[in-house]
């Protein structure tokens, strides 16, 4: 392991993202349906709303990172940026995969999937800041790009696409306005 404190962190990161995504699922009902709330907490049974509960931690999670346990690595934004952008991917693909293959979701699979998915994300994270370094010329990229997902996920609790990913199976409704 090179860096062992470093390591210590990503996967208090994990735990951090899990426990925090978990009881995102359930603040904006919790908050009277707030509107303000619903744009970090899952606001329907969608799989857009479920990565919220991956991405918004993960965000939060790279500003404690960076400014409370003071985190000075090689690569930090870029790999901050797929620890962020890696368990929603593996979530969408793990989770339409498995549910092709077996025809329904089960609770279970869907939450050791979330779970296994953030400590990729962080895992990845911890193995590109232990790398030599790329360039620091791109910081900017990777925290826009970041910025830029937080952006889309408050836009789209509102404004949903009409497309799969945002569609509620519940009662086929789309984001936050159950009239839309």
């Amino acid at each position: 392991m090179k860096n062992l404190r470093l390591f210590k962190i990503e996967m208090l990161g994990a735990l951090f993202i899990s426990v925090i995504g978990s009881l995102l699922h359930f603040t904006y009902r919790a908050a009277g349906s707030y509107w303000l709330v619903g744009v970090f907490s899952a606001v329907n049974e969608s799989t857009w709303e479920h990565l919220k509960l991956a991405v918004i931690p993960a965000a939060v999670w790279l500003l404690l990172e960076r400014y409370v346990f003071k985190v000075r690595s090689d690569n930090f934004f870029f790999a901050k940026t797929v620890a962020v952008f890696l368990p929603p991917i593996l979530i969408v693909g793990g989770f339409y995969g498995y549910t092709a293959l077996l025809g329904d979701n089960f609770l279970p699979v869907d939450i050791s999937l979330f779970v296994f998915s953030v400590i990729s994300g962080q895992y990845v994270g911890y193995r590109l800041m232990t790398t030599p370094e790329f360039s620091k010329k791109s910081d900017k990229l990777w925290l826009g790009l970041v910025l830029a997902a937080l952006v889309a996920f408050a836009i789209f609790t509102f404004y949903p696409p009409r497309f799969f990913l945002f569609k509620e199976p519940i009662n086929q409704s789309y984001g936050i306005n159950k009239s839309l």
